[in-house]
């Protein structure tokens, strides 16, 4: 067989819109998460190619000459409204906090995503409230102690658990902090009673 029909065929721009379409019908994604979708779908194309025998050089030149589509159906989801920052940042801060992650976790986690930083912070502020507001602060709260129950830390220490010493408060905190919560938050789920604390958990859930 002629090597050259073994070449797998070069992914057009309609191509990769489809594969957009159908990533976006399983997936929520960022403008980011989804170029990178895309690139990835090229570049496993790219090497599927020179594996079987085209030009390094050749191939390359391909990919090139597809990012400019790919940029065109990224803002094209854009302008269609199937991808928005900011109402996937909204829906995963809510999320996430209340599966237990910090404020500053969340954050993290947007950035990962490639969410812009402004964007990001506007939407942690509309999901959670801004930091200095009581709904925010008690959010963190209610996300410390969902922690604390996942890691049976302060008021969810098994019953039969003796009292912590200095070295397990400490090791406790360091828990909190690697999280990405402050040590107040980290102090009043520490201290706070269990009945309290289950309370707060439903209400977060239920958030």
């Amino acid at each position: 067989m002629d090597r050259e029909q073994t070449i797998p065929v070069v992914p057009d721009e309609a191509g990769l819109r489809e594969a957009a379409l159908a990533h976006l019908a399983k997936f929520a994604a960022t403008a980011s998460g989804l170029e990178q979708v895309l690139s990835r779908r090229v570049m496993r194309w790219r090497q599927r190619a020179v594996r079987a025998g085209m030009a390094e050089e050749d191939a390359e030149g391909r990919v090139m000459a597809l990012r400019p589509a790919i940029g065109r159906i990224v803002a094209d989801m854009m302008r269609l409204g199937a991808i928005d920052d900011a109402a996937f940042s909204r829906n995963r801060a809510q999320g996430l906090t209340r599966s237990g992650r910090s404020r500053r976790g969340v954050a993290a986690h947007l950035a990962q995503r490639g969410v812009e930083a402004e964007v990001a912070r506007e939407a942690l502020d509309e999901a959670l409230g801004e930091r200095s507001d009581e709904g925010a602060r008690e959010a963190e709260l209610g996300a410390a102690l969902v922690l604390a129950r996942k890691r049976r830390l302060g008021p969810f220490r098994r019953g039969d658990a003796e009292g912590l010493d200095a070295v397990g408060v400490n090791k406790a905190l360091a828990v909190f902090a690697r999280a990405g919560f402050g040590r107040d938050v980290a102090q009043r789920a520490m201290e706070m009673d269990l009945e309290e604390a289950e309370e707060r958990v439903l209400m977060l859930k239920s958030w």
